[in-house]
This record gives structure tokens, sequence and C-alpha cells, in this order.
């Protein structure tokens, strides 16, 4: 059978979006993901809520080891058997991710919820070939037959821009430059026509023009496919422009959420302001030095009773030590933030001032005893 007969037969898996009910394709409600370790409990995933429509895009961004992975993970149900807890709700279609089965999870993984790991090296099997790698899942998912699926994983390897996709489905994944590799695992999870994909940091580790060609090319996969898709980042330059929304993460939770023009335009959080001025920007002088976010995250395992941003936030009070802040609806539908002093109002402003003359307030006691306990 021809690829283009084999995507025909795939078609009713792959784009069934307009006979589906309305409503968000994903709810995330109150999902905590928790590790037991020798030093006590790593809140990893700390609480967070979000939801995702079809065909739209959500950025997650945010330091290393803001959670983002972890969450990614969380969703898909990858996480380790042992010492580990999942709380909360991950809806998917009206069924809870959460309340699956490992067995019924393998079915809905690959064929309905796809991801893209960071390093492609090590997400190929570097003893199976290329084309194998692509035809398990078509054939686990589609139950197409040998030459059926060989077809259309040239033409997926064809699809996402690799040059004579026969010859590279012969190859291994060492044959490979990392620009090749990261577009075979995109081909890999593009196979079964997947309702939701999650990218997380698919430029890792490739040339500045390799990245542009990945996230154009997910973008133009994401919208022929009219495909739910989160991409993880921990730079907000790359879901500039590429997102409908944008989450922010901090040390396991959302401290910012709203539409991408909208975050851009008149963020609120400090923390976010920090992670726009630490992007490079070619318009500055050759020697001009980065700007870094002063201080470290905060110890997962024995958090500050307030914002957890406040030891590096140059806006914070005494409160922000003590009172750890909700989300807030911002002036803008879909604008959420957790801050007591927001940038750009009044309050944000006096703070600055404040600490910028007098100094930055020391934590209260109550505080200091907490983070040395």
């Amino acid at each position: 059978m021809s690829y283009r007969s084999a995507r025909r037969r795939a078609s009713a898996h792959q784009y069934p979006v307009y006979r589906e009910p309305t409503g968000p394709l994903l709810e995330v409600i109150d999902l905590e993901t928790h590790f037991r370790t020798e030093r006590g409990i790593v809140r990893a995933v700390d609480g967070v809520s979000f939801s995702l429509d079809r065909g739209r895009t959500l950025g997650i961004v945010g330091e290393s080891g803001s959670g983002k992975t972890i969450l990614s993970r969380s969703i898909m149900g990858l996480l380790p058997r042992r010492n580990v807890t999942r709380h909360g709700q991950v809806i998917f279609q009206d069924r809870d991710l959460t309340a699956l089965s490992e067995a019924e999870l393998r079915e809905v993984r690959g064929a309905e919820i796809s991801m893209i790991f960071q390093d492609p090296m090590t997400s190929l099997n570097p003893v199976v070939r290329i084309g194998r790698q692509i035809t398990e899942s078509l054939r686990h998912h589609l139950g197409v037959d040998k030459e059926e699926a060989k077809d259309t994983a040239v033409g997926l390897l064809r699809s996402v821009g690799i040059p004579k996709p026969e010859r590279r489905f012969d190859e291994y994944p060492h044959q490979l430059s990392g620009g090749m590799r990261q577009r075979v695992i995109i081909a890999i999870a593009l196979a079964c026509g997947p309702k939701l994909l999650l990218a997380d940091e698919p430029t890792t580790a490739l040339d500045v023009t390799v990245q542009a060609q990945i996230l154009d090319l997910l973008a133009t996969q994401q919208r022929d496919r009219y495909m739910a898709m989160i991409l993880v980042t921990h730079d907000l330059g790359v879901v500039a422009g590429r997102t409908d929304e944008i989450a922010v993460m901090y040390a396991g939770k959302i401290v910012e959420k709203a539409p991408t023009t909208v975050l851009f335009k008149d963020m609120k959080m400090p923390y976010t302001e920090a992670l726009v001025q630490s992007i490079p920007r070619v318009t500055n002088s050759s020697h001009t030095r980065l700007r870094a976010i002063p201080g470290r995250p905060p110890d997962l395992v024995n958090p500050i009773p307030g914002c957890r941003f406040a030891p590096r936030c140059p806006y914070a009070q005494e409160r922000c030590w003590v009172d750890e802040p909700p989300l807030m609806e911002g002036v803008n539908p879909g604008h959420t933030y957790a801050c007591w002093f927001p940038v750009g109002t009044t309050e944000g402003r006096a703070a600055l001032e404040r600490n910028q003359q007098q100094g930055k307030p020391a934590p209260p006691a109550a505080a200091l005893e907490r983070k040395g306990a």
C-alpha cells in the first residue's frame, strides 16, 4: 500500500477533532508529584492546574529544576514505580489518566499522546535501525502490515525534512547528525497522529540554525494536524511567537500564566521579568555582560513558608517571606499571577524603590527558622 493510502487509513485516528465535543482536550487539576528521599519529600510538582484546547500550543518555561520535565512525565504517567506519589487529576478527553492501569496507559501513549524527550541520542535505541523504531508504534497502534508500516515511515521521514529517507530508514542513530536524530524523534512522536504532543526541550544541544528549523517544523506539523502541543523550555525567547499561552513555573508551581502576547506586554511576576531580562539580545554590544538571576532555586524538601522566589526577588518585602501568594486574576482575561507586589503596579514600584534605597528587607525570624530547619 502506498504512503498516501496508509495516511488515508490513519486519518480517522489523526484528524477527528472537528467532530469531537467542545471543551478542553487536556485538564490538569491540582497535580502533585512528590519524591521520597533520604532528606525528605521533594515536592517536584506542587499543585499545578491548567487546561489546553485542541489545536492550541502552551509553552511551559522556567529554570532547570523548576519542575517542567517532571510535570510532562507526570501527565504521561512516565514516573518511577518506587518512592513516588502522584495526586490530582489529568483529564484527557474525559478520561482521568491517573486512574488508568499501566496497560491502559500504554495504549494511550504514542497513539493519542506523544512526547519528544530532551536528548535525541539517548531517546533512540543505538542498536536498532531508525526504520524499526518508527514502524513499531505504527504496527502496534494502527495494526498495519510490515510493508505498509515501512511506506508510512519513509513518508514520515520525508515530511520532517530528512533527505534520502529510504536510505536513512536502514541506518542506525549514530550515523545521523544531532539535528537529523531530533527529526527522527519527531517522526516517531507523530507516527500515529497523536492529538497531544509534549515537546520537552526539543532543541537542547542543537546549534541556533537547527533550533529554528526544528521549532518551525514542530509548528508546521502542529498546525497541519490540528494537534495540541505543550512546548517545555527554559528560554522565553523560544516560546515567543510560537505559543498561544505561556505558563511560568518556579519551584514546582505555576507562578504566572497568560496569553503569549499579554505576558510579554504586561508581565506581573518578578520571576518572569527576570527570565525576560536574562535573554541575550543581538542589539547589545559584543562585550555586554549577560544578566543572570542572583541566587539559586529553593530547596524543595524544605521550602520557605512564603513566596518561594522571595530570597532572589528585588521586589520582596516582609510579607513575601511569610504569606504565600495565591494565583490572582489580572486585568486581562486568562492572566493569572502569584505576587503580592506585581511588576508595573503602584505596590510593585514602591517595593522596588524601597529596596533600592534602603536595601532589601531581612527575612522574618519565622522564615529563617523554617529555612534552617
